[in-house]
């Protein structure tokens, strides 16, 4: 019988370092075979994600992302994930789209961050006020506990509910000032133009890109990337997929070579330098959907 879990029962009982020491074990096994289909219809976005690891199984996620849909009162973001048995193929479980997705984003995110940001980070700036960063506050919160959290928002107010919503979180009304004074900056927007600017960085900061995912959307200029050591989760699906980086290789501002590592090389996914900029790309791949479900379906099961 295939498992089902919903969002609310399926939270229950997860643990945000537990979920990257999950992800970390999980880029022990082979380099997944992942392959996305992207379709798009002006703003409108068909994601169909597959992975596959030996020994784990395979996962399909599919996702929609209609950005008009809050103005109607709908999501913006709809879908499913499959997780399909490793040996036979058998469909095991249904996750809801949300709970995978939840935990998948920010858990690659903490993971770098575990790795490249100073463990001594305390001021923590949160750029973008929607679902993600409300989970980026509490997976960020699990791994630096005396974290002092701002958020800047494109629109104040949006800002304001997230500080309620969220306790202890200031409100950042100048976004240059709030980078200036962070540790670590981690960006969820939907921006298609750099909102992060090089010249704004400081030295031993560390910087997560999350939000941008189509091939024409950037959250950081060239400088940002010019100043920093990148890394992404995956050079597969990463580089030549989104804009954040395909757009500066294209033009010759960054090179390959300026990419260090990804999760699957983390001997040299590691911070040299205490004053060194770090910069990771969050590029949420299926291969991470996969490790995400099968994380969760185990502590469903007990």
């Amino acid at each position: 019988m295939t498992t089902i879990i919903p969002f609310k029962d399926g939270e229950a009982g997860l643990d945000w370092l537990a979920l990257t020491d999950a992800l970390a074990a999980g880029h022990d096994r082979p380099r997944a075979a992942v392959d996305d289909l992207f379709l798009y219809r002006d703003r409108d976005t068909l994601l169909n994600r597959s992975a596959w690891i030996d020994g784990m199984g395979i996962a399909v996620k599919c996702a929609t992302i209609f950005p008009a849909n809050p103005a109607a009162g709908d999501p913006m973001i709809n879908g499913a994930v499959m997780l399909f048995a490793d040996t036979g193929g058998q469909l095991e479980a249904i996750l809801d789209f949300h709970l995978v997705t939840k935990w998948k984003t920010a858990g690659d995110s903490l993971l770098a961050a575990r790795r490249l940001a100073r463990p001594d980070s305390r001021k923590i700036l949160i750029v973008g006020a929607g679902t993600v960063g409300r989970s980026l506050w509490q997976a960020y919160g699990a791994a630096f506990p005396r974290a002092e959290f701002t958020v800047w928002n494109r629109s104040p107010a949006g800002a304001a509910r997230f500080a309620r919503d969220c306790p202890g979180v200031a409100v950042a009304e100048d976004l240059q000032a709030a980078v200036e004074q962070a540790d670590i900056v981690t960006m969820a927007t939907m921006s298609t133009d750099p909102l992060l600017h090089g010249a704004w960085l400081k030295p031993g900061q560390h910087v997560d890109l999350i939000g941008a995912y189509r091939p024409d959307m950037r959250e950081a200029d060239d400088t940002a990337l010019q100043r920093a050591r990148i890394f992404v989760d995956s050079r597969d699906t990463t580089l030549g997929h989104i804009g954040e980086l395909r757009i500066p290789l294209e033009t010759g501002a960054i090179t390959r070579d300026d990419v260090v590592a990804d999760h699957y090389a983390p001997e040299a996914f590691t911070r040299t330098s205490r004053d060194e900029i770090t910069l990771f790309k969050n590029g949420g791949g299926a291969h991470l959907d996969l490790m995400t479900s099968r994380y969760i379906l185990e502590k469903w099961q007990g």
